[in-house]
């Protein structure tokens, strides 16, 4: 995800840094662990949502000219984990039965959830809001305290998450701090019990190595480049339609976009023709008026993706689109031609409103390219042909794979996401996102009766017998 906060090594910032150990300390006390406890973090953050949708809905048009409905997803995400968190809680919180052989019998075992301790969240700016307080729902609901650092690339929301927390939760709980990637940086020295990173694998990087100094663990949620990938068969009006949608919410800055495509030839064309048309149908014969269309978050990321556009138009790749405006941060969807893997248009995470599309002769070619890259966040396949998914489940690897549509399953609660590889490491949503800022313990009880002195030296001549009740 090139959604990233710049993280150098650098002084020591002024932002005063919490003290992690007072923050860990109710959850060491055992405070944190009774579900009415929990119930009442979740309760409170709902009410922070029922009261704050229209101030979150300004701060992400402020921060990333968000229309309304785009702004209204990241409050439903939210809104969403809160249910599914407050409906599972007790279930999720109860002892998981493990079962004993039958030489521990009639020993009982059990996986029995705990808090972590204090856990630190670090948000990006391509969903602000959503992406700092839906892992903090799964690390409340698991009995830990927090620290929040949303992204300083998203200033309005920022501001508005530590208005929120302070009004709504105890300074023991949460605590939020604002600040650039120096801040974040400093917060990397202090002693977590969990990391939980949103943004770029060069950032990720640094927040790994970070951790390893004291042994913290890590959930990363990363990003790369997510191809999809369409077959003769696919229902194309369907088809171009979703890909539009997919690739215009937030003006193409999701980290599960379809981030190219790989076409079959014998409907590149008319694949093309339809995404044109959609393009026009969704934003209008000037995109760059639309009100449905978001801006890029800041100058640098518009001038990298002005840079990109530039070169392919110079090597005549531009198929639609291209329109900018650099007063408004605006870039209009784009379809761009690519044939080689080596284009420049291939060799990083776009994050933006610009889509190659790329031929192939099969589905085969198709698998072999995406398995040539790096393991992708999604996979996307539109293919009428329950044969041809299966093959891309069999022949690929990723960290989700939606058919026939895109971005929609992070909107399941409770389907686990998460990376692999180079996108990302760990997961979350609904139980998933519990069990990543909970330890499972190992808890095995035995009984004083039924002794067995087979196990016991002197051994003698047992161990015939031990291997034949043992196996």
């Amino acid at each position: 995800m090139t959604a990233s906060t710049a993280m150098p090594m650098a002084d020591m910032p002024a932002v005063a840094m919490p003290a992690v150990d007072s923050l860990r300390e109710p959850v060491s006390q055992g405070l944190t662990r009774p579900l009415a406890w929990r119930r009442e973090q979740l309760a409170r953050l709902t009410t922070l949502l029922d009261g704050a949708e229209e101030a979150i809905l300004a701060a992400l048009a402020a921060d990333l000219g968000k229309p309304p409905v785009e702004a209204y997803f990241e409050v439903v995400a939210v809104r969403q984990e809160l249910r599914l968190c407050q409906r599972q809680l007790r279930r999720w919180m109860a002892p998981r039965p493990v079962p004993v052989p039958l030489s521990q019998k009639p020993g009982q075992a059990r996986l029995m959830p705990e808090p972590l301790g204090c856990v630190l969240i670090i948000g990006p700016w391509n969903y602000p809001f959503s992406l700092t307080i839906q892992p903090l729902v799964s690390a409340l609901a698991a009995g830990n305290s927090a620290v929040l650092k949303p992204s300083e690339q998203a200033p309005q929301t920022s501001a508005l998450i530590a208005q929120l927390v302070a009004r709504h939760l105890e300074p023991d709980v949460v605590q939020v701090v604002e600040g650039d990637g120096a801040v974040a940086s400093a917060l990397l020295q202090l002693r977590f019990d969990h990391i939980f990173f949103t943004g770029g694998g060069r950032v990720g990087r640094l927040v790994m190595e970070a951790a390893a100094r004291h042994l913290t663990p890590v959930t990363l949620e990363l990003g790369g480049k997510s191809p999809a990938i369409v077959l003769a068969d696919a229902d194309l009006d369907t088809t171009a339609r979703r890909l539009i949608w997919g690739k215009g919410l937030n003006a193409g800055q999701t980290c599960i976009a379809p981030d190219h495509l790989l076409v079959e030839d014998s409907v590149r064309p008319a694949l093309v023709e339809r995404l044109t048309r959609e393009i026009t149908r969704c934003y209008g014969e000037d995109p760059l008026a639309s009100p449905d269309l978001a801006r890029i978050v800041n100058r640098p990321q518009f001038e990298r993706l002005c840079g990109l556009l530039e070169g392919a138009r110079q090597r005549g790749q531009l198929l639609a689109g291209g329109q900018i405006d650099p007063e408004r941060l605006r870039i209009a969807p784009t379809l761009l031609a690519v044939d080689a893997a080596d284009d420049p248009l291939m060799q990083e995470e776009l994050f933006g409103p610009l889509l190659p599309v790329l031929p192939v002769a099969s589905l085969d070619e198709a698998i072999t390219r995406v398995r040539r890259g790096a393991k992708p966040l999604a996979l996307y396949l539109f293919s009428s042909s329950a044969a041809a998914q299966e093959q891309v489940l069999a022949g690929t690897s990723s960290g989700g794979v939606c058919f026939n549509d895109v971005v929609m399953q992070v909107g399941v609660p409770e389907l686990p996401f998460g990376g692999v590889g180079p996108s990302g490491m760990g997961r979350y949503h609904g139980q998933s996102g519990f069990d990543t800022f909970s330890h499972l313990r190992s808890v095995l009880r035995r009984p004083f009766r039924f002794d067995v002195p087979l196990r016991y030296p002197p051994y003698g001549d047992r161990l015939g017998l031990i291997k034949r009740l043992m196996g």
